[in-house]
Formats: structure tokens, C-alpha cells, sequence
């Protein structure tokens, strides 16, 4: 992702003031200090804190590492005292932010027909640390908010019980993305499927997110950016 990132940014003409990695994370404050935004995109275990330095050096920041979200309530209330700016989604993707919405609408239509269940299944390369996605996490909870039929989830796709989703969640090769909702009836069944064929799509939503929360205040979206 922070190569695709670098060149989404380079060609759309915007300099880089520093990339911060393992090696080099004592240089985090210097480089914020002579930034306009920060991307983050570093991983479950550091995300959070990351995120903090952000707001701390009051610098806007773009993430879209997933797996931290235990931290969230911590992450607002810091947010509140540093009056810091945050755009978080669990994918960038301007298709699977469409994607959400066509799943929340059929959630919304679906959920007085009983005779139908729901199951999701999502695939990534195998080295994504976070099962499931935060992409199908966000399509789980999206699916909870708009169907009264529902009250949880499971990470078991041979488990069918009542009022859980089950979430089938595989590892496999080089695989960039893939998302899977199915709503299956007696006598058919809708699918809705998105496919990343590479990074690309997500490096440019997450610079375009930068873009646009540059001299903004308070949490953001990408449903806020795209004005759904």
C-alpha cells in the first residue's frame, strides 16, 4: 500500500515530506512538522498510536488500518482534547464504498422477508494479519444497522443460527480483495460481489481522502467524502 500510495501521490503532484516505517519511527514528529496531512496505513498494532501522533502534532490524518478499533472510544476522546482530524474507512475503494451502500439498501428491503439468510465471505493474500476484513466487518455491521432480523454475527460459514451472520474468512495467495454477500432463498438467491484486481484503487481514494480533509476538524468518512 505505501508503494502504491507514493505513486498515486507523485502523480497527482503533490510532494513527499517523509515515509514512516519500522526503522525510521523516531523521525515521525520531524516529518509530521513539515506535512500538510499524513496516510496511514501501518497495521493493527501500531494504528492507534500512530493516529495519536497525528493529532497531537495537529496534522490531519487518513487511515485505513483496521484491527484497532477497540481503541475507538479511547482515539474520540483524544480527538475532543487535541481537536485532531481523522478520516477512517475500513477500505478506500471509491467501488466498495458503493458497494456499502448497495448493501445497506438491501438490507433495508430484505429484512421482513424471513424466508432469506444472509452469509458473507471475504478472501485476502495471506499476509493480512486481521480476520475477518475490516471491509467485511463494515458490511456485517451495515447489515445489523438496516435488518431487524439480525443481532449478531458469526465466523463460521457452516453455522446458520438464527439472528447470526456467519463470516466465512480465507487466506489465500496473492489475493488483493474479494467480498461476497449472499442472501439466499428457498428458491433463489442474490449475490453481490467486489473484486480489487490491485492496490491502485485504494492508494487513490485514501490520497483523495487527504486532499480533502487537509484544513477540516473533527472524524470523517468516506461517506462524508463521497456526499452519500
Amino acid at each position: 500500500m505505501g508503494k502504491a500510495i507514493e505513486l498515486v501521490l507523485t502523480e497527482r503532484g503533490h510532494s513527499i515530506s517523509g515515509i514512516v516505517h519500522r526503522t525510521n519511527i523516531s523521525d515521525l514528529a520531524l516529518i509530521l512538522s513539515k506535512s500538510d496531512a499524513a496516510i496511514e496505513f501501518t497495521g493493527p498494532e501500531s494504528a492507534y498510536d500512530m493516529i495519536i501522533q497525528c493529532f497531537n502534532a495537529g496534522i490531519p490524518v487518513v487511515s485505513g488500518s483496521t484491527g484497532w478499533l477497540d481503541h475507538w472510544d479511547e482515539m474520540l476522546a483524544h480527538q475532543s482534547i487535541t481537536n485532531g482530524t481523522l478520516l477512517w474507512a475500513s477500505n478506500f475503494s471509491i467501488g466498495v464504498n458503493l458497494f456499502f451502500e448497495i448493501n445497506k439498501l438491501l438490507a433495508k428491503l430484505s429484512q421482513y422477508q424471513k424466508e432469506y439468510s444472509y452469509s458473507i465471505q471475504e478472501i485476502h493474500h495471506t499476509a493480512k494479519l486481521d480476520v475477518p476484513s475490516g471491509t467485511a466487518l463494515t458490511l456485517v455491521s451495515d447489515i445489523l444497522e438496516n435488518h431487524q432480523g439480525y443481532e449478531g454475527w458469526i465466523l463460521d460459514p457452516q453455522q446458520h443460527q438464527d439472528k447470526l451472520i456467519p463470516v466465512e474468512a480465507k487466506r489465500e495467495g496473492n489475493v488483493i480483495g474479494y467480498h461476497k454477500v449472499k442472501i439466499e432463498g428457498p428458491n433463489d438467491q442474490i449475490t453481490l460481489i467486489h473484486e480489487a484486481f490491485n492496490r491502485n484503487g485504494f492508494a487513490l481514494g485514501s490520497v483523495i481522502a487527504a486532499e480533502w480533509i487537509k484544513e477540516k476538524k473533527g472524524i470523517f468518512s468516506m461517506a462524508d467524502l463521497l456526499q452519500f
